[in-house]
């Protein structure tokens, strides 16, 4: 059963110090929603509203968490943990350079790809646990998820979308594998500079 508050204690538990922060009530929110327009040319107009965001300790919400449901809840979440987890292994400063640096911080972000890789991942699975396998494998979710990287949401991030595409794809093969491992495929390599 899917349970939000517990898991915000348990995330508590675990980050000492760790925080929750409505976006709106945020003066860095929302200097970084001013930033991210102008670097965007305005595609990115949905940052105070419907993404949520960790730095540090601290979890910034979204206008929309109020209406979110329960499971969704904990679907974001499992994913914010991961950048929890990051966080504490790379520090701000690392962070900070993985998140905005290599290559371009608009463009081709090769360290905010791998970044969100790792927490998207856990938002498959999580899907997968919650919603059920069919829920990780909808093409709408995959639609969603792969243009998060190419477009103005993130910065078009990894401009590469069949790059990202495989990435999906290889994840979605590992919960089908965990889900019945006699359909096991080997997932294919990725070729991060491609474009084709």
């Amino acid at each position: 059963m899917a349970d939000a508050a517990a898991l915000l204690a348990e995330i508590a538990a675990e980050f000492p110090g760790f925080r929750v922060v409505y976006k709106r009530n945020s003066p860095l929110s929302r200097a970084i929603d001013g930033a991210l327009r102008a670097l965007t040319l305005g595609r990115q107009r949905e940052y105070l509203t419907r993404y949520h965001t960790v730095i540090g300790r601290t979890l910034y919400l979204p206008d929309a968490w109020a209406s979110t449901s329960e499971i969704a809840r904990v679907i974001v979440l499992r994913h914010e943990r991961v950048h929890l987890h990051q966080f504490r292994r790379y520090g701000l400063l690392g962070m900070a350079a993985l998140y905005l640096l290599p290559l371009f911080p608009v463009g081709l972000a090769w360290g905010r790809a791998r970044l969100e890789w790792e927490a998207y991942r856990e938002t498959l699975a999580a899907t997968a646990e919650l919603r059920g396998l069919a829920a990780a494998q909808s093409p709408a979710l995959r639609e969603e998820i792969v243009d998060r990287f190419v477009s103005g949401a993130y910065g078009w991030m990894w401009p590469f979308r069949r790059t990202v595409e495989r990435w999906y794809d290889d994840v979605i093969r590992e919960l089908e594998a965990r889900t019945d491992p006699s359909s096991r495929r080997p997932p294919r390599r990725h070729r991060d500079s491609e474009e084709a």
